[in-house]
């Protein structure tokens, strides 16, 4: 048993706690006064064991805390060439006042790599922030497209309706004026055609589009019966087609 223990059965040791709380049992003062005793020695054990880095912060707190005393040689030397306690440095002792704040290393990392650290954080950020706008842009693109085929999808229904349409019309004005036979096949709906005939009129009319099929088929009406499919009139005549008609496309009729 080293010196610092101390028997807890001997006279010593209870002697000391005789006093304590009259009344109270022998057995239960004595394990009052050993939990006192332990609880101190755990105390002082962990106060005796702060690592060497908190005992380093401790020092430098301390020692940033005091002022330069007189004993160092730095001091010794400034004040031999006119300096004074609390003065800023510089001949006109407009310069800094406090030392130069620590900036203590607390990683294994060497001399520079906090700003690599922080260079390549930014690099990071900044090749984010163009994943995030290239993004958008491609977000963006998506839907204009997306809206620009569903324009171009309902254009051509409404073509191929007009042209319909158109054809209808046609066949009609014709009938009315006793021609049996439509100027072009495509003028007229559902003309049935022999498979040589087919042919012949897939490669006319191949490089034609609903689009030009149209134009043709209304500037047709218009100038053969002065009927506008859009106004849905058979007018008396040119001058009358030209005078109340709003136009010759479904865009002037809108």
């Amino acid at each position: 048993m080293s010196d610092e223990e101390e028997d807890y059965m001997s006279d010593a040791f209870l002697s000391k706690i005789q006093d304590v709380k009259p009344g109270v049992s022998m057995v239960r003062r004595v394990k009052e006064a050993m939990k006192k005793e332990i609880k101190q020695k755990e105390t002082n054990v962990k106060n005796r064991q702060k690592s060497f880095k908190e005992q380093e912060k401790e020092s430098r707190e301390a020692a940033l805390q005091n002022a330069i005393s007189n004993q160092s040689k730095g001091f010794a030397l400034l004040q031999k060439m006119g300096y004074k306690a609390g003065q800023g440095l510089g001949k006109e002792g407009a310069g800094r006042v406090d030392p130069i704040p620590l900036n203590i290393k607390t990683d294994r990392g060497g001399i520079g790599m906090e700003e690599v650290k922080k260079r390549k954080a930014e690099e990071e950020l900044e090749n984010y922030r163009q994943k995030v706008r290239a993004q958008q842009r491609n977000e963006t693109k998506s839907l204009e497209d997306f809206r620009s085929r569903v324009r171009t999808e309902r254009e051509e229904r409404r073509i191929e309706a007009d042209l319909r349409k158109s054809q209808r019309a046609c066949e009609h004005l014709d009938s009315q004026k006793g021609i049996s036979a439509p100027r072009e096949e495509w003028y007229w709906p559902d003309i049935q055609e022999d498979e040589e005939e087919e042919e012949e009129e897939e490669e006319e009319t191949d490089e034609l589009t609903s689009f030009d099929k149209l134009h043709i088929l209304t500037s047709y009406l218009r100038g053969v019966h002065y009927y506008c499919i859009w106004c849905g009139t058979n007018f008396n005549d040119e001058e009358d087609l030209s005078s109340n008609c709003p136009g010759d496309t479904a865009a002037d009729h809108e």
